[in-house]
C-alpha cells in the first residue's frame, strides 16, 4: 500500500503527525487528521488527505510505498449487519450511534489497514512484520480485553460468557466505528463465543465559550485545571451530567455553571434537604430534637398522597431512563424531586402546622425525611460525595442501589415509611456554597485562550515572585532579624508558589506528549531558592519606607504591581 513519508524528519508519518483538508465533499475542514477528520466525522486513509503536512516540520510528506497487514471487513458483512440490526435495538443504542454504523454500512464496507510503520506501539507478532506496530484502534479495544486478564485469570468469565453478560460502552461520537464496525468484526472474524457489546452510548461534542474544546490545542478545562479551582467535584459532575451532550452539540460557559449551582444545587437541592434536616434537628418545643417522628395517618393526608403519586412515577421514569442509558434524562428526573419536595413543604406550611396541627406536621416531616433519603439514592450515579455526606448527616449506612426484589421502587411511592421512626439524625450541615460573580470573572480571565497563554502568564507571575523573594532577602539582609517568624512565613509562601508552577509547568508539558525530566525542575528550584537575582532583574519601587515592616511590604508591593 502507499503511505506518506516525511524527508525531512526521515519516518513514515503517524496518523496524529499528519494533517490535511477533508477530501470529502460538502467539508473541506483543513485540519482533518491522517485517520479521521473531526469535524465531518469520516475515517480516513493517509493518502486521501489534500494538501497533506507534516505536522512537526510542515513540509509536505511524499508518498512511499509499503507492506501492511488489513482486516477484510467485506467477508464479514453478513454477520456483521445481523449483530448490528438486532443489537442497536435489544440494546437501545443512543441514534448518534446508530446513524453513524449504518452511515458505514450504506457506503459498503472496505478493507481496514490494521498496521502501521511506527516504533512505538504493539509490535507486530509476525517475521515479515517485526518493525511495524498495530493501529491504535485496531489494538485499543483488544486492551480491553488483556487489561481483564491482567486483573483475574478467570477473565473468560467476563469475555467469553454472552449468555450471563452485558456489556456497555460510552465513548464520543468520534470513536463510534472502532466499536460498533471494527472490535465487533475482529471478534466474529474468530469464530470463537465472545461477549459483544450489548449497549453503547455515544456522546456529541462539548464545546468551551462558543469554541470547541482541544486538547492538543489546549483550550478549556482539563483535569489538572479543575484540581486548581476551588469548585467541589460534585458540582463539576453535576454541571458536566446536565451538560451531557446526548442528542446535539452542548457548550461550557463559567455563567451557565453558576446558574445551575446556584440555582438548582443551592437553591432547590441543598435548601430542600437543609431545610428539613434542620427542622428536624431543632430542639423540642421548636422542632423534633434530632429525632424522626412517628407518621400515623399518613395514608388520609390529602397533599401527602398526591405527593405519594407523584413520587412512584417519577422514580418509574428514573429507573426506565438509567436502563436505558439515557444518563442525562435520569438525572433531570432525580432532580424533579428535589422541587416536588420544596412545593410539598410550602403547600403544607410546615412551620404553622407545627405550632397548630403536631400530627400532620409529623406527617409532613417524616414523609420530606423520607424524600431526603430517596434523593441520595436516586443522585448517587451522578454525585457520590453528596450523596455520602446527606447519608452522614442523616446518621445512616450508605443505601444506594434501588432493588426491585426489595421491593425499593414499589417503597417511594411510600416515602413517609422510607426512615423510621424515633431514628435520631446527624448534624445537619449546608451542601452547596453559591459561586459569586466575581469568582466566575477569575475564572473566565485565568482559563481563557490556550494552555500555552497560561504557561506564559504563569511564567510571568512566577517570574514576579521570584522578584519578590530576592527583594524579601535584600530587605531582610538589611534590617536584620527583625520579623523573622514574619520573613520565614513569607518565603515559605512565596517558595510554595514557586512549586505550583513548576508542578503546572509539568503537567502541561505531559498533557502535550512532552516529558520533563524530574531534575530538570529540582534544578529549576534549586536554583531560584540559592540564587537570588541580580537588581538588573528586579522591579524598583519608589516610595517604600526602609522601616515599615514586611507584611506591609508586601501589601504595597502587590498594590503597585498589579499591573506589570
Amino acid at each position: 500500500m502507499q503511505q506518506l513519508y516525511c524527508d525531512t524528519c526521515k519516518k513514515f508519518l503517524a496518523d496524529r503527525l499528519l494533517e490535511g483538508s477533508c477530501p470529502f465533499e460538502g467539508c473541506n475542514y483543513d485540519s482533518a487528521r491522517g485517520d479521521q477528520c473531526e469535524n465531518c466525522g469520516k475515517l480516513l486513509n493517509p493518502t486521501e488527505l489534500k494538501d497533506p503536512r507534516c505536522k512537526v516540520c510542515r513540509t509536505t510528506p511524499r508518498v512511499r510505498q509499503t507492506d501492511h497487514l488489513f482486516i477484510e471487513l467485506p467477508s464479514l458483512k453478513d454477520k456483521l449487519e445481523e449483530y448490528i440490526n438486532e443489537t442497536s435495538v435489544n440494546g437501545s443504542w443512543s441514534q448518534n450511534a446508530i446513524h453513524t454504523t449504518n452511515a458505514w454500512l450504506r457506503e459498503g464496507l472496505k478493507q481496514r489497514c490494521i498496521t502501521r510503520d511506527l516504533k512505538w506501539g504493539v509490535p507486530v507478532p509476525h517475521e515479515k512484520y517485526k518493525d511495524k506496530v498495530f493501529y491504535v484502534w485496531f489494538d485499543a479495544p483488544i486492551g480491553y480485553v488483556s487489561i481483564t486478564s491482567c486483573y483475574t485469570s478467570e477473565w473468560e468469565k467476563w469475555w467469553k460468557n454472552p449468555e450471563n453478560v452485558e456489556l456497555y460502552q460510552f465513548m464520543g461520537k468520534d470513536n463510534v466505528p472502532f466499536h460498533t464496525v471494527m472490535f465487533p468484526s475482529t471478534q466474529l472474524g474468530t469464530g470463537e463465543s465472545w461477549t459483544l457489546m450489548k449497549t453503547i452510548s455515544v456522546t456529541e461534542y462539548l464545546n468551551y465559550e462558543g469554541g470547541k474544546f482541544s486538547k492538543s490545542k489546549g483550550v478549556g478545562v482539563f483535569g489538572n485545571d479543575v484540581k486548581d479551582t476551588d469548585i467541589p467535584v460534585e458540582v463539576w459532575r453535576y454541571y458536566l451530567l446536565t451538560s451531557r451532550p446526548e442528542v446535539s452539540d452542548t457548550s461550557f460557559s463559567w455563567e451557565d455553571l453558576q446558574a445551575k449551582l446556584n440555582g438548582e444545587l443551592v437553591s432547590s437541592l441543598g435548601n430542600f434537604v437543609n431545610r428539613v434536616l434542620s427542622f428536624i434537628a431543632r430542639p423540642e418545643n421548636a422542632g423534633y430534637g434530632s429525632v424522626i417522628p412517628d407518621a400515623p395517618g399518613a395514608e388520609s393526608h390529602h397533599l401527602t398522597m398526591l405527593l405519594a403519586e407523584k413520587v412512584g412515577n417519577l422514580v418509574e421514569e428514573y429507573v426506565e431512563a438509567m436502563e436505558k442509558v439515557k444518563l442525562k434524562q435520569g438525572l433531570k428526573t432525580a432532580m424533579l424531586l428535589s422541587g416536588e419536595g420544596n412545593r410539598y413543604l410550602q403547600e403544607n406550611q410546615f412551620w404553622k402546622l407545627y405550632r397548630e396541627d403536631k400530627p400532620s406536621c409529623a406527617v409532613v416531616i417524616r414523609t420530606a425525611a423520607g424524600l431526603v433519603h430517596l434523593l441520595a439514592q436516586l443522585l448517587e450515579p451522578f454525585m457520590p460525595s453528596f450523596s455520602r455526606e446527606v447519608f452522614k448527616q442523616l446518621n445512616l449506612p450508605p443505601h444506594f442501589s434501588l432493588s426491585e426484589q426489595r421491593g425499593d421502587v414499589l417503597a417511594a411511592s411510600r416515602p413517609w415509611e422510607i426512615m423510621p421512626p424515633s431514628h435520631m439524625i446527624g448534624t445537619p450541615q449546608p451542601l452547596f456554597k453559591k459561586m459569586k460573580d466575581e469568582e466566575v470573572q477569575q475564572y473566565k480571565e485565568k482559563f481563557a485562550g490556550s494552555q500555552a497563554d497560561r504557561c506564559a502568564r504563569d511564567a510571568a507571575a512566577h517570574r514576579g515572585a521570584r522578584r519578590r523573594e530576592a527583594r524579601t532577602r535584600r530587605d531582610a539582609e538589611a534590617s536584620g532579624a527583625r520579623d523573622a517568624e514574619a520573613e520565614e512565613n513569607l518565603l515559605e509562601q512565596l517558595r510554595r508558589e514557586r512549586l505550583a508552577y513548576e508542578e503546572r509547568r509539568r503537567v502541561r508539558w505531559e498533557l502535550n506528549g512532552y516529558h520533563l525530566p524530574t531534575y530538570a525542575v529540582e534544578q529549576s528550584i534549586q536554583r531560584s531558592c540559592t540564587e537570588p537575582e541580580t537588581p538588573s532583574q528586579t522591579i524598583q519601587i519608589d516610595g517604600w519606607p526602609p522601616e515599615t515592616s514586611l507584611f506591609s511590604r508586601r501589601r504595597h508591593f502587590t498594590a503597585s504591581t498589579s499591573s506589570v
